[in-house]
């Protein structure tokens, strides 16, 4: 077997199967025109939650009375702030360069385009070209932020996620159109830091992937602290203006004209396809995504394609399995395919969301007979301790077989708690299995058991 390989794109799609790759024994080439790590590292999952959790040391000392210590008023370094979220940042992206000097990958820095054959065509980032061959090739080059037809990104009164996280000074007001996770965990950050912050959603609750109650629960929490939430509700147009920016909201009942220093669009991730020669390979695409077998095979002999350019969940433990489960495969070893009823979502604003497998709404739309339980942070002792009671697990179940269907968590830690669900879900375990296992006390995680013995009426302390 010929074993090389050419990964296209070092996002967690892309260095994780170039690593992979390498520990299988292929001589891996990774092509990267911007840093190691990709939007996740450098500009989306990591930089972003070291602001989320500036914005939650800053709720903590402006809830220190409440643990027995006077510390003043607390003032905010906004500069500080983005420069320690670009600090982490960096550092992780040395980390992926050590992981490839330590693999033997060669990086290529420059951009990729797809010749016939398939081979690949490199504009270096020092100026000329190099053409690469090999047996295998794995397309993993991410997604950007998507526009409006109507609302365009420009950078400055208009910005996408990477402006959000690197502005030069915080702006004292900010419109939100979008409450997916990345606009809610905006919100979160720039509201707590004292920015008036109004989001907007299309649809009729944030986070509209997520269980409704859920949802709908993070709502209340937000809107009694403040935070202007108008679901249901379209930006019809936005203006610039010598000030900012000045939206036309339509919402179910009135018409709206918000004024705000800027606006953050965050309405969901494109791929990115374009200009790398798919058209004149013939790749098969659908909706402008990639079409791939079970295993990440396209149509074309040898190339492979994950991640954000996939029709599969955008998200970057998805692209890191399919980068896994592609080259595993590619080396003949025999993988199960990826099970994506078992991928978990999580959003890290505070109180954290999270959540894997089946909403409430989506089981009876199934028409399955179900068993819900529900657990609230109230009744929580290790909850109550740590001053964050609000929120609550939901597990839903089949009826007949017990089986866990979905798992639902708003509250502290949540990000870190449905991984027991997840496994619990990969390997069908029913609510008794749940309930029957013992939990340490006090911990957030007691929740979890509580909330199952809610659904079969044998909850202890509710």
């Amino acid at each position: 077997m010929d074993k090389r390989l050419i990964v296209i794109g070092s996002g967690p799609g892309g260095y994780v199967a170039a690593i992979r790759a390498s520990q299988l024994g292929f001589a891996v080439q990774l092509v990267e025109r911007e840093n190691l790590g990709g939007v996740c590292l450098n500009w989306g999952c990591i930089p972003t939650k070291a602001l989320l959790k500036s914005a939650e040391v800053l709720e903590y000392l402006l809830a220190a009375e409440s643990y027995g210590f006077q510390v003043g008023t607390p003032k905010v370094d906004f500069p500080k702030i983005i420069a320690r979220s670009r600090s982490v940042a960096d550092k992780m992206s040395r980390g992926v360069e050590f992981l490839m000097r330590k693999n033997k990958i060669e990086v290529i820095k420059g951009t990729a385009r797809l010749l016939p054959g398939p081979k690949v065509e490199v504009s270096l980032s020092d100026g000329g070209k190099k053409v690469i061959e090999a047996p295998h090739i794995i397309l993993a080059t991410g997604g950007r932020p998507a526009n409006l037809p109507h609302i365009q990104i420009d950078g400055k009164m208009v910005i996408g996620y990477r402006e959000a996280m690197t502005l030069p000074t915080q702006p004292n007001s900010m419109l939100v159109i979008g409450a997916g996770a990345i606009g809610v965990e905006f919100s979160y950050f720039y509201h707590t830091l004292g920015t008036k912050v109004t989001l907007v959603e299309a649809l009729p609750h944030i986070l509209p992937r997520e269980d409704e109650e859920i949802a709908r629960e993070l709502e209340k929490i937000y809107r009694k602290k403040g935070l202007s939430i108008l679901t249901s509700t379209q930006v019809t147009d936005l203006q610039k203006t010598k000030k900012g920016i000045k939206a036309t909201l339509q919402t179910p009942k009135e018409t709206l004209q918000v004024e705000a220093d800027l606006a953050l669009l965050a309405v969901g991730v494109v791929p990115n396809t374009e200009g790398i020669g798919l058209e004149e390979l013939g790749v098969r695409m659908e909706k402008g995504r990639i079409v791939v077998d079970e295993y990440y095979r396209t149509n074309v002999p040898g190339l492979y394609a994950i991640g954000d350019i996939l029709p599969t969940p955008a998200l970057a433990h998805v692209a890191s399995m399919e980068g896994i489960i592609c080259v595993e495969r590619i080396a003949g070893i025999d993988r199960q395919p990826l099970d994506y009823t078992t991928i978990p979502s999580c959003t890290y604003c505070q109180p954290e969301v999270a959540s894997v497998g089946l909403t409430e709404k989506a089981a009876r739309e199934r028409g399955i007979d179900i068993k819900v339980g529900k657990f609230p942070y109230t009744a929580s002792g290790k909850a109550s301790a740590m001053g964050k009671n609000e929120g609550l697990v939901k597990l839903i179940f089949d009826a007949k077989y017990g089986e866990l269907l979905g798992a639902h968590i708003l509250g502290p830690n949540a990000t870190e708690m449905i991984s027991e669900l997840v496994v619990a879900r990969r390997l069908e375990t029913t609510g008794h299995d749940i309930v029957q296992t013992i939990h340490p006390h006090p911990t957030l995680s007691e929740a979890i058991m509580e909330a199952a013995a809610a659904a079969y009426g044998e909850v202890i302390h509710l």
